[in-house]
């Protein structure tokens, strides 16, 4: 039986929603996790469960701006510049370091990108080498074509974000492109905490990140030891082929690095159909290198 737990986690003035999913026996591993846009970890479905039920413990937060973590409608999107990010991400993995079992990061769409920037912050060289392994699940890159924004756009949203730091624009991403399965769709439409607000400040720092980890600006820290990327290869939100771009830049740098397309699958491959496959790949791969493949686990229904 998985046992979950609610929490906070306060740094810095803002009080962040937390959740554990702890399995029964003995942990294996542990695995932290950041969510995406717009997103927040009540969104996971039985993707959490399963890996906790593998002996792999799952350490999620609702980051600033996001999920449970708003406690009034002005919170909204307020997520702040890159650096109050990577403090905030930086200051929650530390909550599990040191640990006496392997530690692994997992980023999903626009966390994915901040986990490839902390990995790629000299500053945080200290807890990089403290980290077994990194798994980026869609991570933001590069956007899509279809959403991609005019050069235009982007310039006077910088411009105004220097002006009008929290003015909030709305951003809805459509259900459909984030995944193929009805079920899940409806969800989203349905689900009040995805409010779909990002500040002038918190899009510019996002598309500021986009831009030094697509450009190679951003520089892959030497202690990363193990990367795990993954993307589906029909995503219409962030790019699949930015991300193998990526891959192929740094992969000569990191000593166990794999990458896997997922054929025709969408945005988030933690809630498509045959999201099973991905399930236990990124279990496995935690496992494997934790010294042990765990006990073989069936997936539940996600909703």
């Amino acid at each position: 039986m998985v046992q979950e737990t609610e929490g906070t986690f306060n740094i810095d003035g803002a009080s962040l929603y937390t959740k554990t999913w702890l399995p029964d026996g003995p942990i294996k591993a542990k695995m932290i996790m950041f969510h995406g846009f717009s997103d927040h970890i009540g969104r996971y479905y039985g993707f959490f469960p399963y890996l906790a039920e593998r002996g792999i413990a799952v350490y999620g937060v609702d980051q600033r701006g996001w999920g449970r973590s708003v406690k009034k409608d002005s919170d909204k999107g307020k997520s702040g510049p890159t650096a109050r990010v990577l403090a905030d991400m930086a200051a929650f993995i530390r909550t599990q370091l040191p640990s006496d079992v392997p530690v692994f990061v997992l980023g999903h769409s626009m966390g994915g990108g901040q986990v490839l920037t902390l990995a790629s912050t000299p500053e945080y060289d200290d807890l990089i080498k403290q980290i077994r392994g990194w798994v980026l699940e869609s991570p933001l890159v590069g956007i899509s074509p279809e959403v991609q924004p005019s050069w235009l756009t982007v310039a006077s949203g910088r411009l105004a974000s220097h002006v009008m730091p929290h003015f909030r624009l709305y951003r809805p991403i459509p259900p459909e492109d984030v995944t193929r399965d009805p079920e899940v769709q409806a969800s989203i439409s349905a689900d009040e905490l995805m409010h779909n607000y990002g500040t002038l400040e918190g899009l510019a720092a996002m598309l500021d990140r986009t831009s030094g980890l697509s450009s190679g600006k951003f520089i892959l820290s030497s202690h990363v030891k193990s990367l795990f990327m993954t993307h589906g290869t029909a995503d219409k939100t962030t790019s699949f082929d930015e991300t193998k771009k990526w891959f192929a830049r740094n992969e000569a740098k990191i000593p166990d690095a794999r990458f896997k397309a997922f054929e025709g699958f969408a945005h988030q491959l933690h809630a498509d159909p045959g999201k099973e496959e991905f399930y236990e790949d990124v279990a496995n791969w935690i496992l494997e290198r934790s010294g042990t493949k765990g006990p073989k686990v069936a997936v539940e229904a996600h909703l």
